[in-house]
């Protein structure tokens, strides 16, 4: 389904009653600092590298509902690289359960998709499960892993049986970096960030076009999901191409638990920012307002949000998951992966916190899953 170039506003106010049924908002029951009542030593659950040898994991998202193929409690995590370790190639998303038998979900062919998707297929951290058993993930392509060849990419709509039906591409996608979700039902919003406006063209200098909109979606098990609206309610986040990583950009999302904030993990600026009333706001927020900058961030990427309202991220340039309060002081770090030089850079994308078992992340630096509890 083509994006359309004008901003819409949604009526959302179904979604304000459902926040415990959301893709992403997934608790953990600790009180004050999350990460001083977890275990320091994280344990790998599984490898995240398929038969056809895909790498680099990206997204991670926890399966609500079984359905189809999808098993409730399993662990949906897709690939950037393919077997040549070349960025923005990967197609595949594996299915892993929390005793680490792993399956693959879904290998998608960029020549056979149902709609566009400008470049084709290179999945990033953009993923999220919703109840009736629809998989959105996120496409940012290259041809040959290098940034020059970075196309706009789409949002894929899968079925429960790891089939693309549908596309959500145009204007205000371009460039799905990562993803969050609030999912009530028969509605359902998508929060998205982008980093390829202006990036590619600016050769490696900073511009600060990246954006975070809003996807409101008509959601039954029936039907595929319908496109009610889209609307820009962030922008002007700096961003630019990197041979490292493509780009380097807005990244990780979530939502706070009670619906009216929105974080970003604002990764060359080493900020966490919020974006207040991101579900019914008709306007940008810009780069929202700093919860907090620098200190124990460097290079954060992924992010989600605790049961006590606490912010979680990893860094990019070091191997760190910190802990923020709404408040903005980091309240606990721990290091997550040392590999490498310098030391965990590069390791360390999505992340999600489960009830009862803790917290799970990819390792790119190892081709993991792994659980920290």
């Amino acid at each position: 389904m083509r994006i359309p170039k004008p901003f819409f506003a949604a009526r959302i106010c179904l979604l304000r009653f459902a926040l415990a049924a959301s893709a992403f908002s997934l608790c953990i029951l600790f009180s004050s600092a999350l990460l001083f009542a977890l275990g320091v030593n994280p344990v790998t659950i599984a490898s995240t590298v398929p038969s056809n040898g895909d790498v680099n994991p990206y997204g991670i998202a926890r399966v609500p509902r079984t359905t189809g193929l999808l098993v409730k409690g399993n662990i949906l995590v897709s690939n950037f690289n393919n077997s040549a370790n070349l960025q923005g190639t990967g197609t595949t998303i594996v299915q892993i359960t929390p005793n680490g038998t792993v399956s693959l979900f879904a290998q998608i062919d960029s020549t056979a998709l149902p709609g566009p998707c400008p470049g084709g297929i290179g999945l990033t951290t953009a993923l999220a499960v919703l109840r009736d058993g629809w998989v959105i993930a996120g496409s940012l392509p290259t041809s040959d892993g290098m940034s020059a060849t970075a196309q706009a990419g789409c949002l894929l709509v899968l079925n429960n049986q790891g089939q693309v039906v549908e596309t959500f591409y145009g204007s205000l996608i371009n460039g799905p970096w990562d993803m969050t979700a609030l999912d009530a039902g028969n509605t359902a919003a998508l929060f998205v960030t982008n980093v390829l406006n202006g990036t590619i063209a600016a050769n490696g200098a900073v511009v600060h076009g990246g954006t975070v909109v809003r996807l409101m979606l008509s959601v039954s098990q029936k039907t595929m999901p319908t496109l009610q609206s889209i609307t820009v309610i962030g922008s002007g986040f700096p961003e630019r191409s990197d041979p490292a990583a493509v780009v380097i950009g807005p990244t990780g999302l979530g939502l706070s638990q009670d619906g009216n904030t929105l974080y970003v993990a604002d990764s060359l600026s080493n900020r966490i920012a919020s974006i207040s009333d991101p579900l019914s706001r008709i306007s940008s927020a810009g780069r929202g307002t700093t919860v907090t900058r620098g200190g124990n961030l460097k290079d954060p990427l992924g992010l989600t949000v605790a049961a006590d309202g606490n912010i979680l991220t990893v860094n990019g340039a070091n191997g760190y998951l910190v802990e923020t309060n709404p408040e903005g002081l980091q309240v606990a770090t721990i290091l997550l992966d040392g590999s490498g030089s310098p030391p965990g850079a590069g390791a360390l994308f999505g992340l999600i916190s489960v009830p009862n078992q803790g917290i799970y992340y990819v390792d790119d630096a190892t081709n993991t899953l792994n659980l920290l509890h």
